[in-house]
């Protein structure tokens, strides 16, 4: 068992999972069909290609800061209509969130460490550039941490990886955990390559832990 830490902190960043025609939205930390696919970046994997083996690694956020909620005003002509045909011509205005100033450490837990190892190269050195949640919103400080692979379960690694200084004083921090079929439902598993489109749900808790502050920040 070992888990990959990855930072994702950005000025901007947008997790959405329920977005419909105009409106996108976001959640408060990084749903699992963005971090992996931010992976498919790193990799180079194309999106017609399968997902299954990252889909099956256990996801879990810690909220190091949390994100402001904010609405980006945009407009958009050739957005399909209801009844599913595009009018070119139609413009209409489409509201956009994303978090500003967020920070989280993210957790993928699995038993493929191959796979694991492969990923965390990977991001030090991405086939494509990778961006947190859309392609405008690129990260902030580099996603790739040295000591971000870890010979340890999900829960360890993350509420024990030093909170850098930057992030506030020790103290109590959000986190989110993927369980087994109990929880809040989150519809963000990918279960098909990302050019279908297609994803299933999943279920998480949330819970608090003390988080220290590194000694050497």
């Amino acid at each position: 068992m070992a888990t990959l830490l990855l930072r994702l902190t950005g000025p901007m960043q947008s997790w959405g999972t329920a977005s419909r025609f105009d409106e996108r939205d976001t959640g408060l930390e990084p749903s699992k069909s963005g971090v992996i696919g931010l992976l498919c970046a790193a990799l180079g994997r194309d999106r017609s290609a399968a997902v299954d083996d990252l889909a099956l690694l256990r996801m879990g956020v810690r909220v190091d800061r949390e994100g402001v909620l904010l609405r980006d005003y945009q407009t958009a002509t050739g957005v399909l209509l209801a009844s599913g045909k595009q009018k070119d011509e139609r413009t209409v205005v489409s509201p956009r969130y994303f978090l500003s100033d967020a920070s989280f450490l993210v957790g993928l837990e699995g038993d493929d460490v191959a796979l694991l190892g492969s990923a965390y190269a990977a991001l030090a050195s991405p086939v494509w550039p990778l961006c947190l949640g859309r392609k405008a919103f690129p990260p902030g400080e580099p996603v790739w941490l040295p000591d971000g692979l870890r010979d340890s379960d999900l829960q360890a690694a993350l509420a024990t990886y030093p909170l850098p200084a930057a992030r506030g004083v020790s103290g109590a921090r959000r986190f989110i955990f993927e369980t087994g079929g109990e929880g809040a439902l989150r519809m963000d598993q990918p279960i098909a390559p990302f050019s279908e489109r297609r994803f299933g749900p999943r279920f998480v808790r949330q819970e608090e832990r003390h988080v220290p502050v590194s000694p050497s920040a």
